[in-house]
């Protein structure tokens, strides 16, 4: 089985890539932020441990994490990203690596793990080969303004945070390419799963 790492910056077109490689390589696919999310819900792994941290006051009236609330308080401070981030970045890897055992049993070709974070979680050794999904920075811009509504400032600000396409092109194995038509990402896909 091949554990393929698919990172890139926002808007590049991350999850076109993955659903190609779900409906034509039967590829299983596990994006990292859905796990968090799931971690984070009532009763799960990272539940307990994050309302002790940040308090009742993080949870909505059923008792869940209100991410926002949760949100609001992390994204001001440091010291409090970095608590949140040693419960829950443990976690999911670990969770995904249970993943990866699940799909070597069903004999799985592919296995795809995507995050924002890739290189700096350390996916990277769970993996055999990392692919950069790179789209024009404009493409970048006018996905995001129309399938998320975001405006120049926010996206001006996510983008800055994000890893810069020299840190990306450093790391990863394969860059496609996907600032164009399907069928011109579909091909780059094609010569990449075929390559080794």
């Amino acid at each position: 089985m091949r554990i393929i790492g698919i990172t890139g910056g926002i808007g590049s077109g991350k999850s076109r890539v993955l659903n190609i490689m779900e409906e034509i390589y039967g590829a299983v696919l596990c994006q990292t932020d859905v796990v968090a999310h799931q971690l984070q819900k009532k009763g799960e792994t990272c539940y307990k441990e994050i309302v002790n941290v940040f308090g009742v006051n993080i949870l909505t009236e059923n008792k869940e994490i209100d991410r926002k609330k949760l949100g609001a308080i992390v994204f001001n401070d440091n010291d409090k990203l970095k608590k949140l981030n040693q419960i829950v970045h443990p976690a999911v890897k670990k969770q995904v690596k249970l993943e990866i055992e699940e799909a070597r049993r069903k004999q799985k070709e592919f296995f795809l793990i995507e995050s924002a974070l890739l290189m700096e979680d350390h996916y990277e050794e769970l993996c055999d080969e990392l692919w950069y999904i790179y789209a024009d920075e404009r493409v970048r811009r006018d996905r995001l303004k129309t399938s998320r509504l975001m405006n120049e400032e926010k996206i001006d600000l996510i983008i800055k945070a994000q890893a810069t396409e020299e840190t990306f092109r450093k790391y990863c194995h394969i860059t496609i390419d996907n600032s164009g038509t399907i069928e011109n990402t579909k091909e780059q896909i094609e010569q990449a799963v075929n390559r080794r």
